[in-house]
């Protein structure tokens, strides 16, 4: 085989993910799972992806089940228990504080990070206002701060958030950066 046909054989099997995900989601849109849908979604996704060149996101290859569904748990008890503490603010407003915080995250994954933001703005209460890409900092307004203790709390949490979403998929990379940053501040 030469290598142009390994490359572009690879990149296939990188892109097969987003390139289903786009069909189902075209799907999901029309509400219809149909033949004609799913025609019609392969011509949408096939256009997307040649006039918008996106760059190629690697997967890691690993997914680890355990994890993954420890993930989806902990996420929808933490979106609800978020939900509770804001509509708790909405009632108590004098009591209710806020700020920015910056999170260094120990990952170079772009997946991750991405991860990593949305699920910190999908729960009730932060919201990421921006991501500096290079530098792998986020940067999120967070209900809930008042001092440099509660910064540092909001901080380890979101931290977590990127340890559990490398345990489910990130790759063995991402895991022994996460594990390596853990042992430094353990020591």
């Amino acid at each position: 085989m030469s290598p142009t046909f390994r490359h572009e054989a690879h990149r296939f099997w990188n892109q097969l993910p987003f390139f289903v995900w786009l069909v189902l989601l075209w799907m999901m849109l029309w509400g219809q799972f149909t033949v004609l849908a799913a025609l019609t979604g392969i011509a949408i996704a096939v256009f997307v992806t040649k006039v918008f060149h996106l760059p190629t996101a690697e997967l890691s290859g690993r997914l680890n089940l355990w994890y993954g569904l420890l993930f989806i748990v902990l996420f929808l008890f933490e979106v609800v228990r978020g939900a509770i503490t804001v509509a708790w603010q909405v009632v108590r407003p004098k009591e209710t504080t806020a700020g920015i915080i910056a999170v260094p995250l120990r990952t170079d994954a772009d997946l991750i990070m991405t991860h990593v933001a949305v699920t910190s703005s999908l729960i009730p209460g932060s919201l990421i206002v921006e991501a500096d890409r290079e530098r792998r900092i986020l940067y999120l307004h967070v209900l809930g701060v008042s001092d440099r203790e509660d910064a540092e709390a909001q901080r380890r949490h979101i931290l977590l958030w990127e340890e559990r979403i490398v345990r489910a998929v990130g790759s063995r990379a991402d895991l022994e950066a996460v594990r390596a940053a853990s042992k430094e501040v353990d020591a």
